[in-house]
């Protein structure tokens, strides 16, 4: 289904989703980064903003999302934006993980079958778009929310997977030639059998096959598939809890962004077994290389605002060889920032190992 039913609208904010590409790719092409169109640093953030933008001009905004952000929404959704409080109207677009019936990942299983359920329990009309669905059809169906978005109330359109269309095709591209695939070789090589917990998306994928080319087994390895932003939350506790062994956290700069106020947790604590990366490309790669503001923010300084006694940022591989050595042998907490290129190869698989898995060896190889 093609996208001309949003030109009724001129405000988004959102994280990019896959199976939202087509909307992602229009809306950079449409409007860019622009007052028209903010990519947040979460869901959560993304419906703070569409409030003020209606606070504003009295406008109904839009925010799209994969439906595994709609934990990050229920705070602002059913204390702010619903019609017993502040009343604020909202069209969600919500890509749709994990649908009951289609394969997924194990992390998007659960949240695919409660999607629905959880936004109509918060009061959120819904209406599935698949790709059988007309535009005709998603505009009869806004004509009918007209008053219940009149009266403050929210509602979604739910989004399968190749529901929505877009002839044009965004690209997205950084000056830095550092490869994230590569970069985690050099942590690996580096960080040895100590253990190391990696963020969400590709990061994670390419920590795998890593391990499986060189025939390593994943015990050192917990993946963070799902949950995105609390991979250094979860290093932390465990470097807290495990002060004799040096732990690593693999980030990215969308998930550092997504729940920054870690940053300010580990700095108060000062874990002196941890070595924080973060891997900055400046972008969502995984879901499709929308930008994040990572390119426009200095991580090293907000490191040591937040208390890290040691936070450099490298941008080639002789440098990040060099701090990774130095890291390791530290007795104090460390960040490493590492300028990425955008991108990775096209034959990149996923786990072959369970979750469930995945836990228990991690769990065995900390003991």
């Amino acid at each position: 289904m093609k996208l001309n039913f949003l030109n009724q609208f001129d405000f988004f904010a959102g994280v990019p989703d896959s199976l939202l590409r087509p909307l992602c790719d229009w809306l950079i092409t449409e409007y860019g980064i622009s007052k028209k169109h903010i990519v947040a640093a979460n869901e959560g953030n993304a419906l703070a903003l569409a409030a003020g933008y209606h606070l504003a001009t009295g406008k109904i905004p839009v925010v799209y999302m994969q439906n595994s952000g709609i934990g990050n929404i229920i705070n602002p959704l059913t204390s702010l934006m619903n019609d017993k409080v502040y009343a604020i109207p909202c069209v969600f677009i919500v890509g749709w993980r994990g649908e009951p019936g289609v394969h997924d990942e194990p992390q998007h299983i659960y949240q695919g079958e409660v999607t629905v359920k959880l936004l109509e329990d918060m009061d959120v009309r819904t209406f599935i778009i698949g790709k059988e669905t007309s535009e005709d059809e998603v505009l009869r169906q806004l004509e009918d929310w007209k008053p219940l978005l009149s009266a403050g109330k929210q509602v979604a359109f739910v989004v399968k997977k190749g529901a929505l269309e877009f002839d044009g095709k965004a690209k997205y591209s950084n000056d830095s030639v550092m490869i994230r695939e590569e970069i985690i070789r050099h942590i690996t090589a580096r960080s040895g059998s100590d253990p190391i917990i990696s963020t969400t998306g590709k990061a994670s994928r390419e920590l795998f096959e890593i391990r499986e080319a060189n025939g390593d087994g994943h015990g050192c390895d917990f993946l963070t598939v799902g949950s995105m932003g609390h991979s250094s939350s979860i290093a932390l506790e465990i470097a807290l809890q495990k002060p004799e062994r040096k732990i690593w956290c693999i980030d990215g700069d969308g998930a550092l962004l997504m729940h920054m106020g870690a940053m300010a947790l580990i700095g108060s604590n000062k874990p002196k077994n941890l070595v924080h990366v973060v891997i900055n490309n400046g972008a969502h790669e995984t879901v499709g290389g929308m930008p994040t503001v990572a390119s426009d923010i200095d991580v090293t300084a907000i490191a040591r605002a937040c208390g890290y006694p040691n936070a450099v940022s490298v941008s080639d591989y002789d440098s990040l060889d060099r701090e990774l050595e130095v890291a390791k042998d530290r007795c104090e907490l460390s960040l490493i920032e590492v300028k990425c290129s955008i991108g990775a190869r096209a034959d990149l698989g996923r786990p072959t190992t369970t979750a469930i898995e995945n836990k228990m060896e991690f769990m065995k190889h900390l003991r």
